[in-house]
């Protein structure tokens, strides 16, 4: 059955050569901004109804929207939980999503669960059985492009005066956490988003701009360190202001007196750990990170112990 509710708020590349393109990000989108000042773009108002962006590059959804959703039991198994099919609708698309509800359990807390780029809803398991297992709901849903990005791309959408889609990503995330608290097993006030690479980019933006969502977890991610970028004469300022608006560095600030939690691979294979603490550091309190011993990009057993003591932390 249908129903109407309201929104709050490469596969991998080899080793040292990705490594260097990540930490070169600062600069190439300094080269970026100074070309599109040279080519003199002039949009710079958006349609405030729809989404807006400060000057200090803050990405909001200011009115609330109606999300239409369907839900239906595809899987059950005494004991364990019952899995739940669901399509919403956010932003002008349907959105695909898998919950995960344990059985026996009311007004158990919920998390949001975002992938990384590629992954889908069917091939991220590890991650939602083992919310189940600690007695937690969670919602994982395929993100617009598999999670993929183009942020010249969106900078383009930006420039006129159009949607870019990783700003859909960010309200995907909150029309998700949406979804799964309507769900009358689930606790609505009590919901975390966490994210994995890319995803974990987006669970803190989501979590930064909706103050009702309780906590973030991001694993093997990190922000862009736009703020390091030197603004002068050649940058063109309203693409600066978009870069900042995909940037999670730009909203960490506004999480606390929220939990803030990274966990990151000191060798992790894809985002190099230094980008991670660079991250944290910039993070205000109460925050957390853990340093997991390996190379795995993303999410692996040695991090059981410590997502279940900082959920349990969160939903206290």
């Amino acid at each position: 059955m249908s129903k109407k509710h309201t929104v709050k708020g490469k596969r991998k590349s080899e080793g040292k050569q990705q490594k260097m393109n990540v930490k070169l990000l600062p600069l190439v989108l300094g080269i970026l901004l100074m070309a599109v000042g040279v080519i003199g773009v002039m949009y710079s108002s958006h349609d405030g109804e729809q989404w807006s962006v400060s000057d200090d590059g803050i990405l909001s959804y200011p009115e609330i929207k109606d999300v239409e959703y369907s839900s239906q039991v595809i899987s059950e198994t005494n004991g364990s939980n019952i899995i739940r099919e669901v399509s919403f609708e956010s932003r002008g698309s349907e959105i695909a999503g898998l919950i995960r509800i344990p059985e026996s359990n009311t007004n158990v807390p919920g998390v949001v669960i975002l992938s990384g780029a590629g992954v889908s809803k069917e091939q991220q398991k590890a991650v939602p059985q083992l919310i189940s297992s600690l007695g937690y709901a969670s919602i994982t849903i395929d993100q617009r492009n598999l999670g993929g990005i183009d942020p010249q791309g969106d900078l383009e959408l930006y420039m006129n005066n159009e949607e870019p889609v990783q700003y859909m990503m960010v309200h995907d995330a909150l029309a998700a956490a949406t979804v799964l608290g309507d769900h009358s097993e689930v606790n609505s006030e009590n919901i975390v988003v966490l994210g994995l690479s890319n995803g974990g980019r987006f669970a803190i933006i989501a979590t930064a701009i909706e103050p009702e969502i309780k906590g973030v977890i991001g694993i093997s991610t990190s922000g862009y360190d736009t703020d390091s970028i030197e603004v002068d004469e050649t940058i063109d300022t309203d693409a600066y202001k978009f870069y900042r608006s995909i940037d999670p560095d730009n909203y960490l600030e506004m999480i606390c007196p929220r939990k803030f939690v990274m966990l990151h691979s000191i060798n992790d294979s894809k985002v190099p750990y230094e980008l991670a603490l660079r991250t944290f550091d910039k993070a205000e309190e109460p925050k957390m990170l853990y340093q997991v011993n390996g190379s795995t990009h993303g999410y692996s057993q040695l991090m059981v112990t410590d997502i279940e003591k900082e959920l349990s932390i969160m939903f206290q």
